[in-house]
């Protein structure tokens, strides 16, 4: 298995106060997607971080080692329709409650 923490960084700090509303469209599908990997077992948690220099997006990821993290954030899609990026950082592990 193979583990990340997956930021999605907005395209702008006010991202979530001024989403256009073909944004907000793709925000729901966005959550509609991160769902589904979730109800697939590929992510463990997701959700919004509220941070004064701008909120952003937190995943973790508990892939197989022949599955791609970077596929799977590309099919996101918010990031399909060109509305933001994820960074995927590395773990070693990731320990859960049972």
């Amino acid at each position: 298995m193979k583990y990340y923490l997956c930021k999605f960084v907005p395209p702008r700090a006010d991202f979530l106060s001024t989403m256009s509303a073909d944004e907000q469209e793709w925000m729901k599908q966005h959550g509609l997607y991160l769902n589904d990997l979730l109800k697939k077992g590929l992510i463990v948690a997701h959700g919004p971080v509220i941070d004064e220099t701008g909120g952003y997006g937190v995943s973790l990821y508990q892939i197989s080692n022949d599955q791609d993290v970077a596929e799977l954030t590309s099919q996101d899609p918010i990031v399909k329709n060109g509305v933001g990026h994820y960074e995927h950082y590395t773990m070693l592990h990731l320990k859960t409650r049972t």
